[in-house]
């Protein structure tokens, strides 16, 4: 095979990652990929000390790459969904292949940009979007092939992940670890995207993709954050047999495909519920296989990296191969790509914590059961605990059977309206992951 000539667009984190594999492993790449693998032009606004770059040629015009007729495969790790879009269609239109780490041009242009390289038949690989150095997309789109995907649960954001790790272990506050996690470089300074699950959602509607055959649908995912989690919350978790863990969910039902990004408790038996710190984790149930869970490095350098330098060897296996003989970037042939139904949450069933304030005296906990009663939700579990000297209200925790997300809504604001309970209730949903 002739040599397969690559330019790299950003060289922050992962660009510098994806340099250092390819320069250290090269021997090894290439005789994996059948061909010699070169950087030939990287493009990047500033040099990155974690990254010798005096042997190639660098510009500090990413469209210098694109436009340059000896790139054959263009890597965008720049991040963003504007100049990235605008990059990657035009290297598109000059027929290179692509491979991006950027989740969130995928979650919201990918349609766009699928559409486009299919046209022009080049190749458009992911798989460093979601997971980091997990291979979860070759895992559902190749290897569980066989299956019909029933559902599937990810910790997909490692923020969040040590956020309620430290919380559990160490009895800390939201806020304390939020800092701590900002110091350490795993939040920005603006967290928003981490903790308010808008990072997972970007990862979670590629994920159901690739599982169910579905278009992008961003706007259709339930999105909620881990910023309302009480240290009492995890406590009391614990204390009846579950972990919290923040999970992207995309599940099959007979009414529409579920996906949501919220907190959710675990039983604390499932792997997956011991999956701590950064580390990410996605659980796949086939219909075939059953259920497999895949873990490792959600994020990185070098296992970002590593996923960059794995769809550069996929790329250059398929150079021989006719456009349409080559794997879908979804996992199925775009004529077979179709919309179905996303349910709202609303429609939603799952069980659920409840935590409330309330008064500590006689005739609170009968009104409270003839609320959820009355709606036909059961409660599976309950803790109370006594007063402690000198104040007047208790924490109440309910964990409840499975009930239609709207109805519990409606009976948790009948509660809030009670004279005996204090301030709102706090509401976490559950999965077995069974």
């Amino acid at each position: 095979m002739k040599p397969v000539r690559v330019g790299i667009c950003g060289l922050g984190t992962v660009g510098s990652g994806t340099v250092n594999i390819l320069t250290r492993n090269k021997a090894l790449i290439d005789a994996r990929a059948g061909c010699d693998i070169t950087i030939v032009q990287i493009g990047a606004r500033r040099d990155n000390p974690n990254c010798d770059t005096s042997a190639f040629n660098v510009t500090r015009d990413v469209f210098d790459v694109v436009n340059n007729p000896d790139v054959d495969v263009l890597v965008e790790v720049m991040g963003g969904t504007t100049v990235a879009k605008d990059l990657i269609l035009k290297a598109i239109e000059n027929g290179k292949h692509i491979i991006t780490a950027n989740k969130a041009l995928i979650a919201h242009h990918g349609n766009e940009i699928f559409a486009a390289a299919k046209a022009k038949g080049v190749t458009v690989a992911f798989e460093a979007a979601v997971a980091g150095g997990i291979p979860i997309i070759k895992a559902i789109r190749e290897g569980l092939a066989a299956n019909k995907i029933e559902w599937l649960a990810g910790i997909i954001n490692g923020t969040g992940n040590f956020i309620l790790t430290e919380m559990r272990d160490k009895g800390r506050s939201f806020e304390d670890v939020l800092a701590e996690a900002q110091a350490l470089g795993y939040a920005e300074a603006d967290p928003t995207f981490d903790v308010e699950g808008i990072d997972a959602a970007h990862k979670l509607v590629i994920l159901a993709s690739l599982a169910f055959g579905i278009p992008l649908e961003i706007n259709k995912v339930f999105t909620e954050g881990i910023t309302k989690i009480a240290t009492e919350d995890v406590t009391y978790a614990e204390e009846l047999g579950y972990r919290i863990k923040n999970l992207g969910i995309a599940r099959r039902t007979d009414k529409g495909i579920e996906l949501r990004v919220h907190p959710t408790l675990i039983p604390e038996k499932r792997l997956i519920a011991n999956v701590d710190g950064v580390m990410n984790a996605v659980l796949v149930k086939g219909d075939a296989v059953g259920a497999t869970l895949y873990y490792g490095a959600g994020a990185g350098a070098e296992p970002t990296g590593s996923s960059i330098v794995g769809d550069i060897v996929d790329v250059a296996r398929t150079l021989t191969a006719s456009p349409e003989h080559r794997v879908p970037y979804l996992g199925f042939g775009a004529d077979f790509v179709s919309a179905q139904p996303i349910l709202a949450i609303e429609e939603v069933e799952t069980a659920n914590y409840l935590r409330m304030s309330a008064q500590d005296k006689p005739g609170v906990l009968s009104k409270i059961a003839t609320i959820l009663s009355d709606s036909g939700i059961s409660i599976e579990a309950m803790i109370q605990r006594e007063a402690k000297e000198g104040e007047s209200t208790v924490p109440l925790i309910l964990l409840t059977n499975k009930v239609q997300d709207k109805k519990l809504t409606a009976a948790i604001r009948s509660i809030e309206t009670l004279d005996s309970i204090t301030g709102a209730v706090q509401r976490i949903r559950v999965e077995a992951l069974k």
